[in-house]
């Protein structure tokens, strides 16, 4: 069976078209919406953004597998990127990781219908370290012992806030 974009997503696709003088930029925000409407990176999901955007599946398949913030496998509602590269590390990223790991009952690597918990290389936030993203947000200078309310805060959300495109 092939999978197919939703309208909203063909548009947000097309409109993304329309600012770049090829299709290969627009690559990256396909897949972020062909990894949104399908919960993750299928074979068929890749061939759905090759087709749609008329390039190589080897091309896409490349972006895909190169970028960590995308799946290939089923994951969590929403993942939760804890980074450890240098300054988060210096600050304790590795025990605000494994204070991630106690409160979801997760390894790095891992989900649950809930979570997928990644370790990340860097997330761009180093002066804040140690932290860590949740779709579009940032979390700050965490503290080990915060985890666990902002596990609690995160349960909370209605749904992922990822808006791409």
């Amino acid at each position: 069976m092939s999978l197919e974009f939703s309208a909203d997503a063909k548009n947000k696709i097309a409109a993304a078209c329309e600012r770049y003088p090829t299709k290969k930029p627009v690559v990256m925000a396909a897949l972020h919406l062909a990894q949104k409407e399908h919960g993750h990176l299928s074979d068929d999901a890749l061939r759905l953004v090759a087709r749609t955007l008329d390039l190589p599946y080897a091309h896409v398949y490349g972006v895909a597998t190169f970028y960590t913030m995308y799946r290939r496998e089923p994951g969590g509602r929403q993942t939760i990127r804890m980074c450890t590269n240098i300054s988060c590390m210096l600050r304790d990223g590795f025990e605000v990781l494994a204070a991630f790991e106690k409160a979801l009952g997760l390894k790095a690597g891992e989900s649950n219908a809930e979570f997928s918990l990644v370790e990340e290389e860097c997330i761009a936030a180093c002066a804040n370290a140690p932290c860590a993203v949740v779709g579009t947000e940032y979390l700050l200078d965490i503290k080990a012992e915060q985890v666990g309310g902002l596990v609690d805060r995160l349960k909370a959300k209605p749904h992922p806030e990822s808006e791409v495109v």
